[in-house]
């Protein structure tokens, strides 16, 4: 039995990582290639409110859930640092029947 896990990236984190500059791009695939033999790195952090982690990749940072009785990593959101926890725009503009709360900032 192998301890690796599989690595999902959702779509939009896969966009994400698209308009990453190369530069940026090479290193941020080599962290999420090592997410997939350890999804609890050193300097890992449990996002408060949610079931998810996230890594430094230099700026940017990396969203990710673990699934350990699967050993699933799912990538969410791959983002510069001063945008990757900001809600999406126009997340809180709803009619007061529809209104959820926000899953980024919980409003």
């Amino acid at each position: 039995m192998t301890d690796s896990y599989d690595l999902l990236v959702k779509k939009s984190a896969e966009r994400e990582l698209g308009a990453l500059p190369k530069h940026d791009l090479r290193r941020v695939t080599e962290r999420l290639e090592s997410l997939s033999r350890n999804p609890r790195p050193s300097g890992c952090e449990k996002l408060s409110g949610h079931d998810q982690y996230r890594v430094r990749q230099g700026d940017y940072r990396i969203v990710y859930a673990i699934d350990d009785a699967a050993h699933v990593v799912t990538i969410v959101k791959i983002g510069h640092r001063r945008e990757v926890y900001r809600c999406p725009p126009y997340s809180h503009v709803q009619p007061f029947a529809a209104r959820t709360t926000c899953t980024s900032c919980g409003r």
